[in-house]
């Protein structure tokens, strides 16, 4: 399995020269099967290159959402695919709170969006899977989901193919001020052993208090669920939008000094990991 990072930044994109080593697109990242099928986790910014690639093909496109704050679904007006006539294009909500399945489209309207969503050419076809009885396959990938603790809800997701794991756990808040959807014990047995987790480890220390209950981790934090979780490999993600290259690095010095058994590293943009 083939895991590749379009976007990485979290709340909004940072164009700039701060920001050029991890990436300013916001979240974005697309899995491979070794049999080539592929899907799209969340539809941030960094969902436009995708379509650049994806429009000099036919095949038939599978878009997977954790849920729809902005900066998880803006990049759609501009995913080249959804212009083309007959493509076929399958969308998975997430359940949030309110349950908003068609935010994705919705936002393409004359209010927002020069276009408004009846001019896409695709055909869209929203998917509403049964989660009660996991796993659920998508585009021959196997995916299990749990309820993440971030305002107005969402999912993370364990997405298997040929044996290997990934675990896209973004906006998570892992000791959030009220009461856990997911808690700590249960993102440790649902992430145990897990090939590679792309989790949340947007704030630091700095950021608190004020920013408690906002739906993010500490770096230390999700650092500290990998190594009890037994991970193999942790990715580090949704970066705050502040947070610089030289930030990141300095981290990833502190680190790598830890001598821990998983690879941990920031997720930047246009990575590519194979499992």
């Amino acid at each position: 399995m083939k895991v590749t990072f379009y976007g990485t930044r979290g709340s909004c994109p940072t164009p700039g020269p701060s920001t050029l080593k991890y990436g300013g697109n916001t979240a974005c990242v697309m899995v491979e099967s070794e049999g080539g099928q592929k899907l799209i986790l969340d539809a941030g910014t960094g969902i436009r290159v995708i379509g650049d690639e994806f429009i000099k093909h036919k095949e038939d496109v599978y878009i997977l959402l954790s849920h729809n704050h902005y900066d998880h679904i803006q990049g759609f007006p501009f995913f080249k695919p959804i212009y083309q006539k007959n493509r076929n294009i399958y969308i998975y909500p997430s359940e949030t709170t309110p349950n908003h399945p068609r935010a994705i489209v919705e936002q393409i309207n004359g209010s927002y969006f020069p276009l408004d969503e009846h001019e896409l050419r695709a055909n869209l076809n929203f998917k509403h899977p049964n989660w009660h009885s996991q796993p659920v396959t998508i585009n021959s990938f196997n995916v299990y989901r749990r309820a993440i603790n971030h305002p107005n809800g969402g999912s993370a997701y364990i997405i298997e193919s040929n044996g290997k794991r990934l675990a896209y756990v973004t906006d998570n808040e892992l000791s959030p001020p009220s009461a856990p959807s997911t808690t700590h014990s249960e993102w440790k047995a649902f992430l145990l052993g897990v090939d590679l987790v792309i989790h949340d480890g947007q704030y630091t220390d700095v950021d608190m208090p004020l920013k408690h209950g906002w739906g993010h981790s500490l770096i230390a934090e999700t650092i500290d669920l990998a190594t009890s979780s037994h991970i193999k490999q942790l990715a580090i993600y949704s970066h705050d939008p502040d947070r610089t290259d030289d930030d990141l690095d300095k981290w990833q010095y502190k680190i790598d000094d830890m001598n821990l058994d998983c690879n941990i590293f920031f997720a930047q943009e246009q990575q590519c990991i194979q499992l």
